[in-house]
């Protein structure tokens, strides 16, 4: 008998620890629910409601294939490694399979977990699958990490042309094992559920997740290099939440984009090219959290940009989370996220730039923010965007390069349409005026609020204090 602990690993196919349980004889699944932990690391209710739904319909798949699903429930994650042996004890199970998760906690959580195992000679096997490569396996000559993107990718594209890693099968169907599944809960303590606005966006299970790929490869991607940046237009794969409960595997995305770009991924059809570079932003950032642990815990990537001197602005900080802060474009993603639990990757900059350059707000109360909304919120993937556009991290956008929101609003969403959906309350301008509505006429037509700061001044003060901070350090 075999345990498979999934947890961010909500998937049949393509599945790297299951598949390999599955040819060493019956399989038990495992999951392990612990929402103090998913609270204290700032998980959204929105994102373990999805993750509880996708775990739903894999239990439904697996009952199918006769591999029956134990649920335990633990405080904390150091509990994970007694209650993972008992479970085995009571099943006579000598053998557990997970695929690695990535992030300082969640290492030494697995850690402990493989240790408790091997030590009363229990087999332990563990397995890369929620990233293409194994951290610390794409170095630079000297045999460090890469702290630059670009060489990164290049690195990463001589691997994928060497050999294109394979997307496995579903386990087969296994003979009875007597053993009663556990049904999944219909809430988790703590977590209030997703609206119903919010599920009918972000359908679980495999299939809609295969469904929106293949709508994505074969109708969308071909255009991604520039739709990507209309938040007005489904020009996104919308696959990152997906992506982070492991209902669908890199790999699979990998191969889904090579098969519409004629075999290709680093030629042929420029969205199809992008897409494939996102995913590897997405590989970089794992591995940058492995390797410089640093940066999953609340901590610059650059050592010298750690005594910035922001500013303690409690108002201006809640305004920006609300979308009050007068700006139309950055109150519009603000509000989208709020309300959907997901915002489009280009305001996703746009907005953390306006708090940590214009607002000039430590980027770890946004990077927190985010957490606490985003159904598809990811440490690695948050924390490097976040430190993208503050300036702090590896590879980041230089200190003066700041993102006009205005300018940005105006090249993007050109009639404001976007903006018409989220600040309805200004809907009435006119697509020259609704970017930047004339503050005489504010109070007069709708209580939408003049703009915390301006955007010129604002930007230059921020120049002047990361000039400051980088003469400090020549």
């Amino acid at each position: 008998m075999q345990l498979c602990w999934l947890r961010n690993d909500l998937r049949l196919h393509d599945n790297h620890a299951l598949w390999h349980a599955s040819q060493n004889g019956p399989v038990v699944a495992v999951c392990l629910l612990t929402p103090e932990t998913w609270l204290e690391h700032d998980d959204a209710p929105v994102k373990v409601d999805f993750w509880r739904r996708n775990l739903e319909q894999l239990s439904e798949q697996l009952a199918r294939l006769n591999i029956p699903l134990k649920i335990l429930s633990a405080d904390k994650w150091a509990d994970a490694a007694q209650l993972l042996l008992d479970l085995a004890a009571d099943l006579d199970a000598q053998a557990l399979f997970f695929n690695d998760e990535y992030g300082v906690h969640e290492q030494q959580r697995d850690d402990a977990v493989a240790a408790a195992f091997t030590a009363p000679g229990l087999q332990c096997e563990r397995f890369t699958d929620l990233i293409l490569f194994k951290p610390g396996s794409l170095l630079t000559q000297a045999g460090s990490m890469f702290k630059v993107y670009s060489q990164f990718r290049k690195q990463a594209y001589q691997r994928l042309h060497e050999s294109l890693p394979a997307c496995l099968p579903a386990p087969d169907e296994q003979q009875e094992t007597g053993i009663k599944a556990d049904a999944v809960p219909r809430q988790i303590a703590g977590y209030q559920p997703a609206t119903t606005q919010q599920r009918s966006l972000w359908p679980a299970g495999e299939d809609a997740a295969s469904e929106r790929l293949i709508l994505f490869t074969e109708q969308i991607m071909a255009d991604y290099d520039s739709a990507r940046d209309l938040p007005d237009v489904d020009g996104t794969s919308r696959l990152s939440a997906y992506l982070v409960a492991g209902v669908l595997s890199p790999r699979q995305c990998l191969h889904a984009a090579i098969s519409a770009n004629q075999g290709e991924f680093d030629s042929g059809n420029p969205g199809a090219i992008t897409w494939v570079n996102e995913l590897l932003w997405r590989e970089f950032y794992k591995h940058i959290l492995v390797c410089y642990p640093r940066v999953s815990m609340h901590r610059a990537f650059r050592p010298e940009m750690e005594s910035i001197p922001w500013r303690d602005d409690s108002p201006a900080l809640e305004a920006w989370q609300q979308g009050r802060t007068g700006i139309p474009i950055i109150d519009a993603a603000m509000r989208q996220l709020l309300t959907t639990g997901w915002m489009h990757n280009r305001l996703r900059m746009l907005t953390a730039m306006f708090l940590t350059k214009n607002l000039l707000i430590d980027w770890k109360h946004g990077e927190r923010w985010f957490m606490q909304q985003l159904i598809d919120g990811d440490l690695a993937a948050n924390n490097g965007g976040w430190q993208w556009s503050a300036s702090t991290g590896t590879d980041s956008a230089p200190y003066f390069r700041i993102f006009n929101a205005v300018t940005q609003s105006r090249k993007f969403d050109p009639q404001g349409d976007f903006i018409r959906t989220w600040v309805p309350e200004i809907g009435h301008l006119s697509s020259k005026q609704i970017h930047q509505p004339p503050v005489d006429d504010l109070f007069a037509s709708s209580d939408y609020p003049a703009p915390l700061v301006d955007l010129g001044q604002s930007r230059r003060r921020a120049l002047d204090v990361f000039k400051q901070q980088g003469d400090q350090h020549d």
